[in-house]
């Protein structure tokens, strides 16, 4: 194990994740690539890109709002305007921003009207910046943003183009210390399944489970549990990608996906459970999505193709979808940061077409699926990889390498009941012999009827 696992404190007597190292490298990684486009700059509303660039952050309620900005120009250092008060806060407590850190609110989503003039504020204030830099006539690359804010750009005279494309291949390669978070953070959600797997027991609810994984992960230090899919029994196949109320029975399959950040880097970490006892068909399920994981895994070194990676995995058609936009995300990788899904994208849909290489510091998470023959259960397994100069590294550490039983054994006065077992038992010899029995008793006795009239 070459990756190491600190404690989420920072301490005078032991060098751990290195804050400045990481602010100043993601930032140069970026001012390096706008320096190489035909940007003159870039204007960022996603909240990952933003934090990417500036390295603050206001809490994930803010997330999906809009309500905060970034201006990156060519040759120079990040302007940030933000929600409200939180401009004065970074002001005092970010020096690497200072008084680059301002007040301005965009329409929030469409919650401020367009009279109310947010979105030509907003424009406003870039052209001015583009202007003093002598930027106002280069093509200004944007990320997500608003149509009014778009258009009230061009009417300022700026030209917009797709700028979210340069901030995707800067994510791509991960610094050292994203990668160090991106351990500590799949090192939380390996203690949320194991209390998981001690508590699960028939009549836990999926809630519950989704519950006692938030409390552990927030415990840690978790500073946002982003979502936490609880599947079991029928729900497994089709995976339906959300938690209900259902409560865990004997000989049931369950399996979760745990979506968490730590310090902003996120997990992505599917486990499967049988609850009990484990039917035969849920058992070979999982040992053929385990086998397909762990040929991709194999296949995980720098100068690959996610081409070659995608081949591995079974056609949609395989496992019962008519076609791999219909399978997707069941045998798949995605890269794995500040977002849940980064570059590379790794799936039979686009990877054979369109393959890309493997290189290293790139993270990113590999998960595979297979419906069991019984029509309703099914496995879902996914690990977490840092591609490392000579190989891989897997940074997700929960067993998974057989199915786990949770909840077991149950004690008979004949000893405990076998882990793998159907749900309903055959008969056993006396029960198909008195079965057989009867059978023949009512022959008899209608023989008997029969002779006697």
């Amino acid at each position: 194990m070459a990756l190491k696992t600190y404690g989420t404190m920072g301490v005078d007597w032991e060098e751990r994740v290195d804050y400045d190292r990481l602010r100043r490298e993601r930032l140069a990684r970026i001012k390096d690539l706008l320096a190489k486009s035909s940007m003159g700059a870039l204007l960022c509303f996603d909240m990952n890109n933003v934090r990417y660039i500036t390295s603050t952050h206001i809490g994930t309620w803010a997330q999906d709002k809009n309500s905060r900005f970034t201006l990156l120009p060519q040759k120079d250092e990040p302007i940030l305007w933000d929600f409200g008060s939180a401009a004065r806060h970074h002001q005092l407590h970010c020096p690497w921003l200072g008084e680059r850190s301002r007040a301005g609110i965009p329409s929030m989503r469409g919650a401020m009207t367009p009279e109310m003039g947010r979105a030509e504020d907003v424009a406003k204030k870039i052209r001015i910046e583009l202007e003093m830099r002598g930027l106002h006539k280069e093509p200004l690359g944007v990320d997500i943003i608003e149509p009014d804010v778009m258009m009230a750009l061009q009417r300022e005279g700026i030209s917009i183009v797709n700028g979210h494309a340069l901030l995707c291949e800067a994510r791509e390669i991960k610094t050292e210390d994203e990668i160090t978070l991106l351990n500590m953070s799949a090192m939380m959600v390996d203690a949320a399944y194991y209390d998981l797997y001690k508590a699960m027991k028939p009549g836990m609810r999926e809630n519950e489970a989704v519950a006692l994984v938030a409390e552990r992960l927030y415990d840690m230090g978790s500073e946002y549990v982003e979502g936490v899919n609880a599947i079991s029994g029928e729900r497994c196949s089709p995976h339906p990608h959300l938690f209900s109320d259902r409560a865990l029975r004997p000989g049931d399959p369950v399996y979760y996906d745990i979506l968490h950040s730590y310090m902003g880097y996120r997990t992505c970490y599917y486990r499967t459970f049988a609850v009990g006892s484990a039917p035969r068909a849920l058992v070979d399920a999982y040992k053929r999505c385990r086998d397909y994981l762990d040929a991709s895994i194999e296949l995980i070194r720098p100068g690959r193709l996610t081409s070659e990676v995608a081949s591995v995995w079974p056609r949609a058609q395989e496992f019962g979808f008519p076609s791999e936009e219909a399978a997707f995300a069941l045998q798949m990788g995605h890269g794995i940061g500040l977002a849940i899904w980064e570059r590379p994208m790794i799936s039979r849909l686009v990877s054979l077409e369109h393959p890309h290489e493997i290189k290293p510091g790139m993270v990113f998470a590999l998960e595979t699926f297979w419906p069991s023959t019984d029509g309703w259960s099914a496995a879902r397994i996914e690990e977490e990889i840092v591609v490392t100069k000579t190989g891989h590294e897997v940074i997700t550490r929960f067993p998974a390498e057989e199915l786990l039983v949770a909840g077991a054994p149950f004690v008979t006065v004949g000893g405990t009941l076998p882990i793998i077992r159907e749900t309903e038992a055959p008969p056993n010899p006396q029960v198909v012999e008195m079965i057989a029995k009867a059978a023949r008793a009512e022959a008899d006795a209608g023989e008997k009827v029969g002779a006697s009239s």
